[in-house]
């Protein structure tokens, strides 16, 4: 089939390369410039494990192309996803949908014949009868029809998750549509995975409803995690004896430093926002938001205790940035708040990364990038393990520091707290 991807992005550049994979003619449209010509000489703008091979691959054959001429994309392709961002408006809890509104419009103008438009962003309810309505002010009905199908891609993991998905959703009333979308995930299908047509605003409330859910998990497994350090209690025995019931499930169960990214921060607040709207409660949503806002501030206040308020002039490195492994995206990730709060009461941060140097660190002028652990960790005083990347998983802590007092806090409980107390190590994880 005939593809046109509109936003180049983490969400249109992974689909498009799996929906290429699959044997479908893709054209990535973006309107930065830089990024398309980088995309045409195999730079890949997001790091995201197997995507470059599998761009590359598919580009050589021509079944994925990049561009920014938006009307050669959607009159050349039958079926248009919409995957551009949809962040928070400022000082709102309300999504921006500016974007969305912009690209219908200008689909609108090249439609000649019929077309499926698909919004493939994460959008509001309603948001596909708001896209139906501005298009049917220029053409008829029978050309076009609008279908919700949200994505569900784990950033790390964004390419297992689309060929093998948990579920394909697809919001729709359009027999034809739903037709040719069922045959166009029929090579995903197959391999048993489950296909779902629903109403269009129900695909559209699934996706908001389900990233709610996992951050409410994260946030009450952060809050039994607080329970466990006043207790004596260890938090990995009350989250194996929770996931085992079949009920709850363990996946989303692992204390940690709270959920950040593109998705969970923003799809909570945008349906608080919604939920406000249509003048209904969402209490629980609420107090998940809260929660995850105070968990820096509980974290930061630990990282104080630990070095018994003593941080000026002390080495701090950080072992990770990112807000999660497998992906360089910084998006409300807790280091972007406790290494600020650090280096402002005088400590000298040093931090290691496997997917390297970040900007945002760069104006703080005792905070620095190392391209080798070792380097990182030379003579610290404290190492915050921050991000669970598995070159962190077997780190000879002593050779590495090379010297006797120094401290480990592991946010991602990486380690075994009796193994490193064991092997005179001062450790502090979460929950214990």
């Amino acid at each position: 089939m005939k593809l046109c991807m509109i936003g180049a992005g983490y969400v249109g550049l992974v689909s498009g390369a799996c929906f290429s994979d699959l044997g479908n003619s893709v054209i990535c449209v973006d309107s930065n410039l830089k990024k398309i010509n980088d995309l045409k000489n195999g730079i890949i703008p997001i790091y995201e494990p197997g995507l470059e091979e599998l761009v590359k691959k598919n580009y050589k054959v021509g079944r994925i192309k990049f561009t920014n001429d938006l009307k050669h994309a959607v009159i050349s392709s039958d079926i248009i996803f919409i995957c551009v961002g949809t962040p928070t408006k400022r000082n709102s809890f309300q999504a921006d949908l500016s974007q969305i509104y912009k690209v219908t419009k200008d689909i609108r103008k090249h439609i000649k014949k019929f077309k499926i438009i698909i919004t493939k962003s994460t959008v509001p309810i309603t948001t596909g009868d708001k896209i139906e309505k501005i298009i049917l002010e220029k053409k008829a009905r029978k050309l076009f029809a609008v279908v919700s199908n949200p994505e569900f891609l784990r950033e790390g993991e964004a390419i297992r998750d689309f060929m093998y998905p948990d579920r394909i959703i697809i919001g729709t009333n359009n027999k034809k549509a739903n037709n040719l979308l069922k045959n166009l995930y029929d090579p995903i299908i197959k391999r048993g995975r489950k296909y779902l047509n629903t109403s269009r605003r129900g695909a559209e409330l699934i996706k908001y409803a389900s990233n709610a859910f996992l951050a409410t998990k994260i946030s009450y497994i952060n809050e039994i995690s607080n329970l466990c350090e006043k207790t004596g209690v260890d938090i990995e025995d009350v989250s194996i004896g929770m996931g085992l019931d079949q009920r709850i499930g363990s996946r989303f169960l692992r204390a940690g430093p709270g959920y950040g990214g593109s998705c969970f921060p923003k799809d909570t607040r945008a349906l608080i926002g919604t939920a406000e709207k249509y003048n209904t409660s969402l209490s629980i949503v609420k107090s998940t938001i809260k929660s995850n806002d105070q968990r820096q501030k509980i974290l930061f206040n630990r990282v104080k205790k630990i070095l018994k308020n003593k941080i000026n002039n002390k080495k701090i490195t950080f072992l990770g940035v990112t807000f999660k492994a497998n992906t360089d995206d910084m998006r409300e990730s807790l280091s972007l708040k406790l290494i600020p709060k650090l280096h402002k009461l005088g400590g000298k941060i040093s931090y290691y990364d496997p997917s390297g140097k970040k900007e945002c660190f760069e104006k703080y002028k005792n905070v620095h990038f190392f391209n080798k652990i070792s380097l990182a960790c030379e003579k610290s005083d404290l190492i915050i393990l921050h991000t669970e990347w598995n070159e962190f998983k077997n780190l000879n802590f002593k050779k590495l520091i090379k010297k006797k007092n120094f401290i480990i806090y592991d946010l991602r409980n990486v380690y075994s707290h009796k193994k490193m107390i064991s092997n005179k190590i001062n450790y502090y994880g979460i929950g214990v």
